[in-house]
């Protein structure tokens, strides 16, 4: 079988080619994608113990970030300050290689979209990691909370914003800006096997997110956590709807703002990828 250019080495019937003719994307791009499916078939397939343990571990590494934004929050009062200080959780959980709920946009619905991957699948590893994050996450708040009892008043400041933004427009879009986020920050990072460089949009996204104020489902039911631990009085029912509208955001500007927009860029490796779905992941 001959390379697209005229190169006559052989290749097998299974392996990306990487196309330079007219009309489809640059090389690099095409690379990134492969890695996108292989990763997001490797997640999807992940065990249920290996999924709940990375998930606990993801809600816990940003419950981290949350005291480190606490802290700085309680100290400074500056908004921004907090929001740098709390990519300390992001970059915990790109190096303890731990998962966080919305990081599950990109790299698994690539790997559906390729028919490497089912929905059943998906729905799994959503449901999974997202529930193991929350209840990581509402252990570490619990500790923060009883450790820095001088942390309450700002828990309830931060935790009752996010409470009380309620079901509105305004609130919708934050929440799709945070799902976009997010997913372009697992974009970038899955462009380079440069742990180094993957670091840089960990810290700049995660300040981006926090400092922001955006509407994240799983950062702000954490904010939300340790408000309630803190004594807040808005109730379990504003923390769910807060819970779901987000969710919903996220999951809008994530796979629809994001992923969808960056699949198109792919049209002739999304096909490819579909005619031969049992090829052999890359090593």
């Amino acid at each position: 079988m001959a390379r697209p250019g005229g190169s006559t080495e052989p290749v097998s019937a299974y392996s990306p080619i990487v196309n330079t003719t007219p009309g489809r994307p640059e090389p690099e791009i095409e690379q990134a994608f492969d890695r996108l499916v292989d990763e997001g078939q490797e997640r999807l397939e992940r065990p249920l113990l290996a999924l709940v343990s990375t998930g606990l571990l993801g809600g816990i590494d940003v419950g981290f970030g949350v005291l480190a934004y606490l802290i700085v929050k309680e100290h400074t009062g500056d908004t921004i300050l907090a929001g740098i200080a709390f990519s300390v959780g992001f970059v915990a959980l790109l190096l303890a290689r731990s998962e966080l709920f919305t990081e599950n946009f990109l790299v698994p619905v690539t790997a559906v979209v390729a028919r490497s991957g089912t929905f059943r699948g998906l729905a799994r590893l959503w449901g999974v990691t997202l529930a193991a994050n929350l209840v990581g996450g509402l252990l570490i708040m619990w500790i923060l909370i009883t450790a820095r009892p001088d942390l309450e008043e700002t828990a309830v400041e931060v935790g009752t914003h996010y409470a009380e933004l309620g079901v509105s427009l305004e609130s919708f879009a934050l929440a799709v800006l945070a799902g976009a986020v997010i997913t372009l920050m697992t974009r970038m990072q899955h462009a380079t096997e440069n742990l180094g460089v993957q670091l840089v949009p960990a810290v700049l996204f995660g300040a981006l997110l926090a400092g922001a104020e955006l509407f994240h489902c799983v950062l702000d039911s954490l904010f939300m956590m340790g408000a309630l631990f803190a004594g807040a009085d808005f109730g379990l029912g504003a923390f769910a709807g807060a819970l779901g509208w987000s969710l919903l955001g996220n999951l809008v500007g994530g796979v629809g703002l994001v992923t969808g927009l960056r699949l198109l860029r792919v049209p002739q490796r999304v096909e490819e990828e579909r005619e031969h779905p049992d090829r052999p992941t890359q090593g």
